[in-house]
Formats: structure tokens, sequence, C-alpha cells
């Protein structure tokens, strides 16, 4: 039987979003930039806009990705756990969603010798009450 209650799994998720930065410690990053990829989901009740078929019941991913692109293409960030955050506050405060979860992904970092697909960051936050 479906039940129409709220469940964790209602999900809004954005894959492989992909951003050209100017993240990073070292100067080189600073200056010559780099792609990143991020992923994110957000939790939140869907449905009313399941039953309705509305954008306005439930929150755009149009608008979800100008947020994050807005993190990842702006002020550059030292860390990318600080761009991750950056991207949980501002989607927290911008959007009713009841969680998100970001992944930002760092391809080929600058490891001297290192043989290195991805560095990612991984952040879960939920609003609080």
């Amino acid at each position: 039987m479906l039940t129409e209650d709220f469940s964790p799994a209602d999900r809004i998720v954005l894959e492989d979003m992909r951003f050209y930065g100017f993240h990073g410690v070292n100067p080189e990053e600073r200056v010559q930039g780099q792609e990143y990829l991020v992923d994110l989901a957000v939790e939140m009740d869907l449905s009313l806009a399941g039953r309705s078929d509305r954008l306005e019941d439930t929150v755009s991913y149009a608008h979800i990705f100008r947020t994050v692109k807005d993190v990842m293409e702006g002020e550059p960030r030292n860390l990318l756990e600080a761009a991750a955050q950056s991207i949980t506050e501002k989607i927290l405060a911008d959007f009713p969603v009841d969680s998100v979860s970001v992944r930002v992904k760092k391809p080929h970092p600058p490891i001297r010798g290192a043989v290195l697909e991805n560095a990612i960051v991984e952040l879960t936050r939920r609003r609080s009450n």
C-alpha cells in the first residue's frame, strides 16, 4: 500500500554538475583554476508535488543548480570543505528542504607523485528546528 506520508526517501538529486573554479591552497590553483564536479541531494516532502504536478509545490532544480554554481564559480576557497559547507548553508537558507547532502570532487588534485582520480569531500546538513 502506498502512503502519502513524508519519507526520507523523498529526494531531488543533481549529479555530476561541472564547474570551473579557483579553489585551493596552492597559488597555481588560484591562478589556473580547474574543473570541479558536484553531486547534491535534498530531502523534502515531495508528495504534494507528485499529486499536483505544479512547480510551486516543490523546489526548482534549476534554482538549486544556480545556487551551487554561484558558490563553485564564485569566491575562491582554500578548502573543498569550505566550498561544500557554503553550498549546504545556502541551500538550507534559500529552499524549504529538510536536509542537503553535497559531494564536491576535485579531479586529479595536484599532489606531486600521486596517481589519484579525485579528492572528494562529502557533507550532510539537516535543518535545525
